[in-house]
């Protein structure tokens, strides 16, 4: 009996893969304990599933160099009579950019005997009295223009919108939040596309005001380049579902209506439009041709806040439409789009759970040889590192022929900017999967482009409590994983663990320092109040 148990274990398939893990240098010496199992195979078994999404991005590539020819270019035919248009102005407390958004809203191109300018304002600070005083002024020169003010904030965003919508008198619904600038062609390039009856969207891409403001803000360019390049392009033109992105677009009110309205039960109310009406078998409409200007978050915790929002608005979205996405009789194509499409946060938490392996991983990995860093590390790192840098830089390719070189510098950066989103946006997802509402937090603007007041920017920012001490504590594990990768000399895992470090760190000590620096301007303020009063 023990023979034939020995003889089983030594040719069992544990032990084959054992072997051809293992360089000739240990044989004989180590063998993988069970204890050791358990930490491999979960960790390798969730770099699967990441890298699974990693692959998914080659897909989204290989769509688009394949049908961008599909994305039109003009619309089939154009209104003899234009459509009446309603623009949405949806605002809370944005003092700083509201004045440079109605101007630039006035500035559009189409007749004003067919516009309505709703500004829909949720302020709950001097953003009320001022913009309702500019309103009146400018209903006072002829304009347009009405303002709608809410002493609740009942469905944020959405309700705002609803609300609106009950006031509307447009057929097509203009959308723009407040730190966007549409160019004055806006309307006249995307309305023409609603000649088509089944035509329910016409969403354009977003423009960077700020890119350039600092290393933070081109990498949120280069992210977002990256949707709006390749995803929403190659969805368009394969005919897969893709979403509105709550601005910078033009929606049909009947698409609207039938789609269920706009509901507030997930943060990305305009995802959750979205994919209703399509499985209600309205037709959207990419034009990334079109670019409409907007501001970027410059600073690490107004960045990680949006993040987390877009990233719990769609895991709710996830939670709560899938289902009948799979039930429906729509093409299995459109549905594994549709599934990678809403559930790429889940990767967030189960990077957390692959860091908090990777040390004993380390440990355990030592006596391995090099054959497992060409059976296992090599195909997960095409996967999901070299499918990063070959979807972000060659969107850069694609929007700046002459000047995308700079992007391969920038890819360490963005990489450890995401990184720093690992913490955030892992609660959200949490929160979103166990049914735990949170109020719409919107990213603080502003207008770092163009002219804006002098009042302190620290009024608009939010605390950030123990997220940036969370951020340094994992950076210092990390820290104390490349002490050990050098003291064992495992210099391949080495730029890896230098990334964690520094997204880590340069997510909780930017958070640290704009604290600090907002406790000592709020100081000073009070010291010159006080020396003023004396």
């Amino acid at each position: 009996m023990d023979t034939a148990l020995t003889l089983w274990l030594a040719t069992s398939p544990w032990r084959q893969v054992e072997r051809a893990l293992f360089d000739d240098t240990f044989a004989g010496i180590h063998q993988l304990s069970w204890f050791d199992w358990l930490i491999l195979v979960p960790y390798f078994g969730l770099l699967f599933i990441v890298s699974l999404y990693g692959l998914h991005r080659y897909e989204l590539m290989r769509l688009y160099y394949r049908y961008r020819k599909r994305l039109p270019v003009e619309p089939r035919r154009k209104f003899e009579r234009l459509p009446r248009v309603t623009i949405q102005l949806p605002i809370y407390n944005e003092r700083y950019v509201v004045e440079r958004l109605i101007e630039h809203v006035l500035q559009l191109d189409y007749p004003r005997e067919l516009l309505q300018i709703q500004v829909l304002d949720d302020s709950t600070d001097e953003t009320h009295p001022f913009t309702e005083a500019l309103v009146a002024r400018y209903q006072a020169l002829g304009y347009p223009i009405e303002y709608h003010h809410r002493t609740h904030r009942e469905g944020f965003k959405a309700g705002a919108l609803a609300e609106g919508l009950k006031k509307a008198t447009g057929e097509l619904i203009a959308i723009f939040d407040a730190d966007f600038l549409p160019p004055p062609d806006f309307l006249q390039r995307t309305v023409h596309y609603f000649t088509d009856p089944e035509v329910g969207v016409v969403q354009t891409r977003w423009g960077y005001l700020n890119r350039e403001a600092n290393l933070l803000t081109e990498v949120e360019a280069m992210m977002l380049d990256g949707h709006f390049v390749f995803e929403q392009s190659a969805r368009c033109a394969r005919g897969l579902y893709f979403n509105f992105n709550g601005t910078a677009g033009v929606l049909r009110r009947s698409m609207i209506e039938d789609a269920g309205g706009w509901q507030h039960d997930t943060l990305t109310e305009d995802a959750d439009l979205s994919y209703r009406a399509q499985l209600r078998g309205w037709k959207f409409i990419y034009l990334p041709w079109i670019e409409c200007p907007s501001e970027l978050p410059d600073e690490m915790y107004g960045f990680q806040v949006q993040q987390s929002r877009w990233a719990k608005g769609l895991t709710q979205c996830a939670r709560k439409l899938l289902p009948a996405i799979l039930r429906s009789p729509i093409p299995w194509r459109v549905k594994l789009e549709a599934f990678f499409h809403l559930t790429p946060n889940i990767t967030y938490p189960l990077m957390v759970i692959v860091c908090a392996l990777m040390l004993p991983v380390m440990i355990v990995r030592f006596y391995m040889g090099w054959v497992q860093m060409l059976v296992l590390d090599l195909p997960l790192i095409v996967a999901c590192f070299c499918s990063m840098f070959v979807f972000y830089t060659a969107a850069q390719r694609e929007l700046f022929p002459r000047t995308w070189i700079r992007s391969i510098f920038l890819f360490p950066a963005l990489l450890a900017a995401g990184v720093g989103l690992t913490v955030v946006n892992t609660r959200a997802v949490i929160e979103a999967l166990l049914g735990r509402p949170s109020s719409f937090v919107r990213t603080p603007k502003y207008a770092v482009a163009g002219k804006a007041p002098k009042t302190p920017r620290q009024k608009y920012r939010r605390k950030s409590g123990w997220l940036p001490w969370i951020e340094l504590a994992i950076g210092t594990y990390f820290l104390g994983m490349v002490a050990f990768a050098i003291e064992t000399y495992n210099f391949f895992s080495l730029p890896f663990l230098l990334l964690f470090v520094a997204g880590y760190y340069w997510a909780g000590l930017a958070t640290l320092a704009q604290e600090f620096r907002d406790r000592l301007r709020a100081a000073r303020q009070r010291r010159l109040e006080w020396e003023t009063a004396h």
